[in-house]
């Protein structure tokens, strides 16, 4: 043998949840499955965090490289300690006059504009909207978070009774961030969550860009939802 490792590869997509992380381990022949009964609370223990139990978010989403039967807590521990080290960076840059109090604190936004954009131009004005609502004591009002809350029972679409069921997640009825991460944030998030933009807009809605439109006013919010509702109207009717 020429005494090289045989390297393989597994790749963690921004915005997955800790599920799907787990999946995406538990289909990798190359992996020596050591977790695959060990339930979520006990990862982090496992892997020798204190702080918390509840391990969404803590992975950072990227491409790892490792050596052919290794340990899935060994790849799961790659992707801890750089979401450690971003989540540090974020932290140490973050705009000093935030109200966030702990990297925690930022992690969790992060994971939310993570979900609600996929698109980094806007990173900066969806955390800048949460921001200014945390501020003004308004609830966050993010339709991702009210899903993550769901659980199984989200089958791709949310209805308003899910709005109004409240969930430690429900963002709707209650004020503030949610308890934990909700999907694993990549670097644009982490660092947005730290640096909001420093407009005046309180609302956004999609547009028919696959981006979304920013207002200050509620009136000025819900014309720009209005436009989109016809917009989507118009793409049913010509496909």
């Amino acid at each position: 043998t020429s005494g090289k490792t045989i390297a393989h590869k597994i790749r963690f997509l921004e915005g997955w949840n800790f599920k799907r992380f787990r999946e995406e381990l538990q289909n990798n022949p190359h992996i020596d499955h050591t977790l695959l009964f060990v339930p979520d609370k006990d990862i982090l223990a496992i892997l020798g965090v204190t702080e918390g139990t509840h391990p969404e978010g803590y992975f950072f989403p990227d491409t790892y490289q490792f050596p052919n039967r290794s340990k899935d807590i060994d790849v799961l521990r790659q992707a801890y300690d750089l979401m450690q080290k971003n989540l540090e960076a974020a932290w140490a840059s973050r705009d000093k006059s935030i109200a966030l109090k702990t990297p925690y604190e930022l992690l969790i936004l992060a994971s939310i504009i993570e979900k609600e954009t996929a698109l980094d131009s806007e990173r900066r004005q969806v955390s800048g909207v949460f921001h200014r609502r945390l501020a003004k004591g308004m609830p966050l009002q993010t339709d991702p978070t009210v899903i993550y809350g769901m659980g199984n029972q989200y089958q791709g679409s949310i209805y308003k009774n899910d709005l109004r069921r409240d969930t430690p997640y429900n963002t709707y009825t209650r004020k503030g961030l949610p308890p934990t991460p909700i999907a694993m944030p990549g670097l644009a998030s982490l660092m947005a969550a730290g640096q909001p933009d420093n407009s005046r807009a309180l609302y956004f809605v999609a547009d028919s860009t696959g981006g979304h439109t920013f207002s200050d006013t509620y009136q000025q919010h819900l014309k720009a939802v209005k436009v989109y509702r016809q917009q989507q109207a118009k793409a049913k009717k010509d496909p």
